[in-house]
């Protein structure tokens, strides 16, 4: 059941700009009733799951405020309580010019202040993250990475947020103006073991079914002899 859900909000997010897909990590339960260490009486269990946060691919869309990251590292937004870290760069302009992601959280400049653009002019984006109007760089990128991955949680679509633990690292990554990355969720992939998995539960079903069975009909058998 958990492997499913998994698959499935994988399957869901096959489209989703910078998603990055979850996977699981397996280790065996041996039950506690069994003798000796059969490979009959162990089965396999998700230990924890994990994100996979290899680089999807980049496709152009010819938009300037669409941008991709090649290389380790996350775009920075201003969420509603603290920065939020993504891989999804289809950025927009606000009314007031501020440079913001899809749900309107502010991009994020090592200058700190917010990054506001005349929409009448052409925007570059140099590869550093450095973003230029008119000849004159206008403010840098906050660009993120962190040591341990591991140190990150999801936060609801591509978003991250960096837990406790989280350290930061330089980041590897230069700035692809003009891109987007897509979900590194295979839909392919994720349809195969979605079947695979779905076969795996229907066999863990039916030996269940029978295990009822087989209890049942020994009840039934010890009535018939002390009878």
């Amino acid at each position: 059941m958990e492997s499913l859900d998994l698959l499935a909000n994988n399957i869901a997010n096959a489209s989703t700009g910078g998603y990055k897909a979850d996977r699981e990590f397996y280790s065996l339960y041996l039950s506690s009733e069994a003798a000796g260490d059969d490979a009959a009486n162990t089965m396999p269990v998700i230990e924890r799951q994990w994100t996979d946060l290899s680089q999807g691919a980049l496709h152009p869309t010819g938009n300037a405020l669409d941008m991709a990251l090649s290389g380790s590292g996350f775009f920075t937004v201003q969420g509603p309580s603290g920065p939020l870290y993504t891989r999804n760069g289809a950025f927009h302009l606000a009314r007031d010019g501020t440079l913001t992601a899809a749900e309107g959280y502010p991009a994020a400049t090592v200058s700190g202040a917010a990054l506001t653009l005349n929409p009448a002019q052409p925007v570059e984006v140099l590869g550093a993250g450095t973003v230029r109007q008119g000849g004159i760089d206008v403010d840098r990128l906050a660009i993120a990475n962190f040591a341990d991955s591991a140190a990150l949680v999801k936060q609801g679509g591509s978003y991250f947020v960096a837990g406790p633990s989280a350290a930061p690292a330089t980041p590897a990554a230069s700035v692809e103006q003009g891109q987007l990355e897509d979900s590194n969720a295979g839909t392919a992939e994720g349809a195969v073991r979605l079947v695979s998995v779905m076969r795996q539960f229907e066999m863990m079903q039916k030996a269940a079914l029978m295990g009822d069975d087989m209890s049942k009909q020994a009840i039934e058998q010890v009535a018939k002899v002390t009878g």
